[in-house]
């Protein structure tokens, strides 16, 4: 059993005290974000960019002298490997609170130390926003354009639009033990949006980071702010934490984890594809055919496929007819049998689902089972939660959260098939910056309602959307039977990545985005209209031009496959309505 503690191991972090100056402003390493700092809140300027967050702090009493925090860390899986900044930072003494800041030179980042303060962001009528509703499905939301605030709370992240090419992305992140989650609530003021903590009456000493971000589209998406403001991993070795594609029934077949002969289908796609994962999903216990689990996971043993297993959190669906099962983890004692038994069988993680809103005892919860779970060599899936702020680098074997609206609401609503390329495209401004995004992408076939996006949007998915346990939707035969260029795809398909650059996009229109693992560069590009739509990939940015390409293009009767020499630094491909195109390049 390996024991936690807090460290900083391949961390680099220096501190250096600049001039003791008592000044209301504070401006990042590069001079480019500036904030000015008054008893009322502050303001925060870029270039186009002006972001007002205002609260009522009293006198300003005092500021420290500013200094230069400088990091460096490696993430054991996620959107780049190596992250590293530079930033400003400063403490505004109020009169019944500190508000300690930091800027970086896309981002300002503050938290309150003491009593917090009511808190509110300003973002003018006719501004451009891109906001999910905290509705009935919680953290499950569509982002839709807006040029105006309507009642309601709504989640993290915030996509905002300047101008000029600057855009704005407001968030929270460095959530830990005694945190309560926040999010963003219009008020009675046109056009200012409230901090809403879940908890009414926050006992915590020192509030979680509040961020905004304020760059271009590429700097935002390609950022790791979220995880620079968290702790530093906990879990002493992780090198058992492997990120990897996994086969899911869930989304052809609802009930499909009871029954053995499809439980086993799965795995046996997961084998053939060369994927080290099958998630078994809900009801599971109630294996049918004079099955059990045991059975399975000696089935998956002789394929080499490790099994993950999905558990019902015991807090929001509980009671009778809630799916089983609900009562293995609440406590630290159940936690312990349960994670005893599975390590005892092999099973390499869980996926535990339905969760209650995220206030300090739901917090302690995630943690918990985070904590326990590493201790037993699990990776961890949430579903039914909320969004990751950071966890991922604190607590590595966080592999995924749900919290979006992904593929599984083919199976819930008619009306996320034409609502789908263009959520699709905005997610990777939005959701999942905020960390690892279960999606379960790439269906080349239907669920309960069909899909009209192409087969290489689907096929771009995987690519587009991290996440570090990446559960394929499609049935079996429909993988089995693709050509084998886009089974080979599949197959190399990686979990995690060593960097990514955005190429181009804007929300809801389209995204092409670039991907490296290892030595290989993979290439994705989703049209999110409902028009034709020629993307342009600038190769100059990745350093492949004139090099040997494999691409997946749209046409008609499904993806175009061909290889060969790139003979510019500008690759135009045209995509059908909803379309897309993969491409990769090795050196």
């Amino acid at each position: 059993m390996k024991r936690f503690f807090s460290h900083f191991a391949g961390t680099m972090l220096l501190l250096s005290v600049a001039s003791s100056c008592n000044s209301p402003t504070l401006v990042s390493p590069d001079g480019s974000l500036s904030v000015n700092v008054t008893e009322e809140g502050f303001t925060a300027s870029r270039g186009a960019a002006t972001q007002k967050v205002s609260f009522i702090g009293g006198p300003l009493k005092a500021s420290s002298p500013k200094k230069t925090v400088k990091e460096s860390y490696t993430l054991v899986a996620g959107s780049r490997k190596e992250c590293s900044y530079v930033a400003t930072t400063k403490t505004f003494t109020f009169g019944e609170f500190r508000m300690e800041m930091r800027l970086f030179d896309y981002a300002v980042a503050y938290r309150f130390i003491g009593k917090e303060p009511q808190t509110s962001y300003f973002v003018p009528e006719g501004r451009k926003r891109w906001m999910g509703n905290y509705g009935f499905a919680g953290y499950e939301a569509l982002f839709p354009e807006s040029t105006s605030s309507s009642s309601g709370k709504w989640i993290y992240p915030a996509l905002l639009e300047y101008g000029d090419g600057m855009f704005g992305l407001i968030g929270e992140a460095g959530i830990d033990r005694g945190h309560s989650c926040s999010m963003l609530e219009a008020t009675e003021q046109q056009g200012v949006y409230k901090v809403a903590v879940t908890d009414k009456n926050p006992t915590y000493e020192v509030s979680p980071w509040r961020f905004v971000m304020m760059g271009s589209l590429a700097e935002i998406v390609e950022s790791s702010l979220v995880t620079d403001l968290s702790a530093p991993c906990k879990i002493e070795d992780t090198s058992w934490i492997q990120p990897g594609v996994s086969s899911w029934i869930y989304w052809a077949y609802n009930h499909g984890s009871k029954d053995y002969g499809i439980v086993t289908s799965y795995i046996d796609l997961a084998a053939r594809m060369g994927w080290p994962y099958c998630l078994v999903d809900w009801e599971w216990p109630d294996m049918e055919g004079g099955k059990s689990i045991e059975d399975v996971l000696r089935y998956a043993v002789d394929k080499g496929v490790k099994i993950n297993l999905w558990y019902n959190s015991g807090t929001s669906w509980v009671g009778e007819g809630a799916a089983k099962p609900e009562d293995r983890l609440r406590t630290a004692e159940a936690r312990e049998k349960e994670f005893t038994w599975l390590e005892s069988l092999g099973v390499s993680g869980v996926k535990v689902d339905f969760f209650a809103e995220d206030d300090t005892r739901m917090v302690n919860y995630y943690i918990d089972i985070l904590e326990d779970a590493a201790k037993h060599h699990l990776l961890v899936d949430f579903h039914g939660c909320t969004i990751p702020r950071g966890w991922q680098r604190t607590y590595p074997n966080l592999m995924s959260m749900e919290a979006v609206y992904g593929a599984e609401w083919y199976n819930n609503v008619p009306s996320f098939t034409d609502r789908a390329a263009s959520h699709n495209a905005t997610l990777p401004f939005t959701r999942n910056v905020m960390g690892p995004m279960d999606y379960t992408p790439c269906a080349f076939t239907h669920s309960q309602h069909p899909h009209i996006t192409s087969d290489a949007h689907e096929l771009a998915l995987p690519i587009l959307f991290q996440s570090s346990l990446q559960h394929m939707a499609d049935r079996p035969e429909s993988f089995l039977s693709q050509r084998a260029p886009v089974r080979q795809l599949l197959s190399d398909l990686p979990a995690t990545w060593d960097e990514t650059r955005l190429l181009g996009g804007y929300p809801a229109e389209y995204v092409v985005m670039a991907r490296r693992s290892a030595d290989r560069w993979y290439i994705c590009g989703i049209n999110g209209t409902d028009q034709e739509k020629t993307l342009s990939v600038d190769l100059s940015k990745i350093g492949h031009a004139g090099e040997e390409v494999t691409l997946f293009t749209d046409s008609p009767d499904g993806c175009a496959i061909g290889t060969g020499k790139v003979s510019s630094s500008v690759l135009d491909l045209k995509c059908l309505p909803r379309g897309g195109f993969v491409a990769y390049f090795d050196k």
